[in-house]
């Protein structure tokens, strides 16, 4: 019954990562070379998204947009395993058993929150790992001779030129951008999910598949821009101290936007926008209905759907 839904939460997330970093990789990698060359005093820099996207086809095709995709997937799989698992089990346990088919910011908040800084202890590592292999590409100024072979060689030279910790530069950014990310993500997903089927209930009497994907793919894509819209600056931030060079540089994400924002104006601080906000519609919409039709496929219960008659919103 319910108590045995635990494991199968895990699963769902776990395949909605999947497809997640299918089609957002492409965008991320844009949005990490626009933050790490527009950000920087020295370097070329990229007119525009399409722009950055036309050098890197043209000098390493698809695969360019691809570059760092393993430790992602690996990465991305585990932590929309624990995320979606850990927000469910404990919105649940804040829930007190008591299912409420309105949204409960007391308890969407911490739930989404804690899952997001719980995450970001493996996020930390593996997008450090994908970050300095995507920047490894077109117009690098990492040198050839200093170039990674692949994550695993990354991780390893990461570990013996800045020891362990050096893996785990940027996590403490890492943290603060999932956790208060995610609480933003799931209220608005959760409030769009609500509203949406409230509305489309009240009009039409048969509830279907498609409907449920329609409402998830603008649930899910709008809680994705909402969360990027929100913590862009300290994703902007990480990306600068997870690629820098010097082992020495600051680790103060708010140091760092400092000098961006003294450098290049508060646009600076959102550079990446463009592609990252092309991503997260599509991105995060793909990993709610992915995640929701394995919920419904893994025999997963919810809390109920919203209807005239069962909203007990003001």
């Amino acid at each position: 019954m319910e108590d045995n839904s635990g494991h199968k939460e895990f699963l769902a997330g776990l395949i909605a990562g999947v497809a997640t970093v299918a089609i957002g990789h492409p965008f991320d990698t844009i949005k990490v070379k626009l933050q790490t060359h527009n950000t920087e005093a020295h370097g070329i820099k990229y007119k525009n998204s399409l722009h950055c996207t036309a050098r890197i086809l043209k000098t390493e095709g698809v695969r360019g947009l691809y570059r760092g995709a393993t430790s992602s997937f690996i990465g991305m799989s585990f932590e929309s395993s624990l995320l979606f698992g850990i927000y469910s089990q404990t919105k649940q346990k804040l829930q007190g058993g008591v299912e409420s088919s309105s949204p409960q910011p007391h308890v969407i908040v911490p739930s989404a929150a804690f899952g997001g800084a719980i995450i970001s202890f493996i996020l930390g590592p593996s997008e450090l790992v994908k970050c300095r292999m995507q920047i490894q590409g077109t117009d690098s100024l990492v040198s050839k001779s200093a170039r990674y072979t692949g994550p695993l060689d990354c991780a390893i030279r990461t570990a013996k030129t800045e020891g362990v910790t050096g893996i785990f530069r940027g996590s403490s950014t890492t943290l603060m951008r999932e956790a208060i990310g995610n609480a933003v993500f799931f209220s608005v997903y959760e409030y769009v999910r609500y509203y949406m089927h409230l509305k489309l209930n009240s009009s039409q009497s048969d509830h279907n598949n498609l409907m449920d994907m329609g409402i998830g793919i603008v649930s899910g894509g709008l809680g994705g821009v909402a969360f990027w819209s929100a913590v862009l600056p300290l994703d902007v931030a990480k990306t600068i101290i997870q690629t820098s060079s010097d082992k020495n540089s600051t680790r103060n994400p708010f140091h760092v936007l400092n000098s961006i924002y003294s450098r290049n104006g508060l646009r600076g601080c959102y550079t990446g926008l463009g592609p990252t906000l092309m991503r997260a519609f599509p991105a995060n919409a793909v990993a709610i209905v992915t995640w929701e039709l394995a919920v419904k496929l893994l025999g997963i219960k919810r809390n109920p759907v919203p209807s005239l008659q069962s909203s007990d919103c003001c």
